[in-house]
């Protein structure tokens, strides 16, 4: 018998929970305990007393309860290090975790790994850890000796990174800071076999964007011998990639001076600065130029919409950035763009990206169609997972 505080479905609502799907939103429920505060574990039940889950309570938003687990269990050490263990498993037989070329890799991904609110990254021999829920926040501390135990000697640090996550949604006063260990907060990776300075201290996310690595790949292998221009760069990743790849000219643009000294920085560790140049400036200011000497433009820009409310005026922010692009990129040219807005599917993208052609007047084909890597999974029974999406585009 579980002491744990229970919340009670109204009759009908358990159908999704009995499919696997995580979330109980605020309107399903008919009953909850007395005195619930944010983060409390809780054990939900249908109206017919029926165990549905246990996972973490949180007022004020429409999901009222992210399930941790479909079994009744007790939230302790154990719990944590087999979840991790789970996640760790996966990725070591898609090839991450011993890799020879590549020390970088998102080790959980909330609700892909069945641990939704939490991401934790793993540069080298630190992990980085940033709940995005107070339940997975103040279990920090277990959940980080979970990740050392699993991992074991081969990581030597975790680090803290939820107060940016965190702060803004939930009124909680989190600290960054080192869980497990210390260091200097930056280090170079390595990501098939190319350099990069991660700094996740100071550093946007957990510093890097690693949804981003099989894509710029996919960059490389067109590079070569291709002048680029490579918009929203943050810390340079697509300008690396294409820099080692044989690009005569790389162009870096991103309104953030700090990103920009990053991207630098990288540009530098990768032996061929000398073509590369940097713009601290926005996106659509620098669109106002030609882009006729570009072979390949990269448009990935941040989030335009994070809540259904934004996704119309995102669909036109989308729109207008893709069409400025096409309308000055010279014909025989390719065009990667992406999306990280969850609220805007693969299809609505690839509709605004029709819209942008025929605004532009430009005839395109798609080359490629394009998704988050294997470790950022998306559970079948949670499709909501599934949040980045890019097409690759010939311009005629």
């Amino acid at each position: 018998m579980s002491n744990l505080p229970r919340i009670t479905l109204a009759k009908g609502k358990e159908h999704s929970l009995l499919r696997f799907h995580p979330w109980v939103f605020s309107g399903a429920i008919k009953k909850k305990a007395d005195g619930l505060a944010d983060g409390d574990v809780v054990e939900v039940y249908s109206a017919q007393n029926e165990y549905l889950g246990t996972g973490h309570y949180q007022q004020g938003g429409s999901i009222t309860v992210r399930i941790i687990s479909f079994e009744q269990i007790e939230p302790n050490l154990e719990f944590w290090e087999s979840k991790i263990a789970k996640a760790y498993q996966f990725r070591t037989a898609i090839g991450l975790t011993n890799g020879t070329d590549s020390d970088v890799y998102r080790l959980v991904f909330a609700e892909g790994d069945g641990l939704p609110g939490l991401v934790v990254d793993v540069y080298g021999d630190t992990a980085v850890f940033q709940a995005h829920t107070v339940g997975m926040y103040r279990a920090r501390h277990e959940i980080a000796q979970a990740i050392k135990n699993v991992i074991g000697d081969k990581l030597s640090a975790v680090y803290d990174k939820s107060a940016e996550s965190l702060s803004q949604k939930s009124g909680i006063e989190a600290e960054n800071g080192f869980l497990i260990g210390e260091n200097s907060g930056e280090t170079i990776v390595q990501e098939n076999g190319n350099r990069f300075y991660v700094d996740w201290v100071n550093g946007q996310k957990t510093g890097f964007f690693i949804d981003q690595r099989e894509n710029r790949e996919l960059v490389a292998r067109y590079s070569a011998g291709k002048k680029v221009l490579n918009t929203f760069c943050y810390t340079g990743g697509f300008s690396i990639y294409a820099l080692n790849a044989g690009a005569t000219v790389v162009h870096s643009v991103d309104s953030s001076k700090r990103a920009i000294e990053l991207t630098d920085r990288n540009a530098e560790l990768s032996g061929h600065a000398d073509k590369h140049e940097s713009f601290a400036v926005d996106t659509f200011d620098f669109l106002k130029n030609p882009l006729e000497d570009y072979d390949i433009v990269i448009l990935d820009p941040p989030a335009f919409a994070k809540h259904l409310s934004a996704r119309h005026n995102a669909v036109m922010g989308y729109k207008r950035l893709n069409a400025e692009a096409l309308k000055k990129m010279k014909s025989g040219s390719i065009l990667f763009t992406f999306s990280c807005s969850q609220v805007v599917d693969k299809y609505l993208f690839e509709n605004t990206l029709m819209a942008a052609a025929i605004e532009a007047g430009r005839s395109i084909k798609i080359i490629h169609q394009l998704s988050q890597p294997a470790d950022h999974p998306v559970s079948i029974f949670c499709p909501e997972g599934e949040y980045l999406k890019g097409l690759v585009l010939y311009v005629e």
